[in-house]
């Protein structure tokens, strides 16, 4: 299927205080509708297809936190201190939308991926080796990441990495323009 790629203007870190008001779930789509919203042109003919993912950890009492792209070595490493024997969700939101006819079609993927135990020097090694700064988490299980891991839960593994494949043709399925 033939695309086009795009980057929304879109502040991500504007819309971080509706973390706390918003289930995971809610964030994700929050943020997938403001890059569906920013990118609609008026008479356009387009199908859009805009996503988000959060990383968060959630601790037995309930509460929650965001994970963010570290963006330093020294966040990273902390981050990945943090996520080490522990388990954090992985939530994709999508949006399908249409330029035309306004139609939308939404979906929420999320993972549950635990980390083993480690220490700090295989975290700094880590993060020195593949400099995973842009990556909520600070990893990417695309490269050694992987190693860092005890156990996924996931029914669609492509949403660890970032767009669920398996949601997203359910998605255009939906709204008709993959066939059955």
């Amino acid at each position: 299927m033939p695309f086009t790629q795009e980057r929304p203007d879109v502040d991500e870190r504007a819309f971080d205080p509706r973390f706390d008001r918003e289930t995971s779930a809610e964030f994700a789509l929050t943020l997938a509708r403001a890059k569906a919203d920013a990118l609609i042109q008026e008479g356009g003919r387009r199908w859009l297809l805009c996503a988000d993912q959060v990383g968060v950890l959630e601790a037995p009492d309930g509460s929650r936190r965001q994970l963010s792209k570290p963006g330093t070595p020294d966040r990273c490493v902390e981050q990945l201190m943090e996520l080490s024997g522990r388990t954090h969700a992985l939530v994709n939101g999508l949006v399908l939308v249409s330029e035309a006819t306004g139609q939308r079609f939404e979906a929420v993927d999320r993972q549950e991926l635990t980390m083993r135990p480690f220490g700090r020097a295989e975290a700094a090694s880590y993060v020195e080796r593949f400099s995973p700064l842009d990556c909520a988490g600070g990893y990417r299980i695309e490269d050694e990441g992987i190693r860092l891991f005890e156990r996924i839960r996931s029914d669609d593994h492509t949403g660890i990495i970032g767009l669920p494949l398996l949601t997203t043709a359910h998605l255009l399925r939906q709204a008709g323009i993959l066939s059955p």
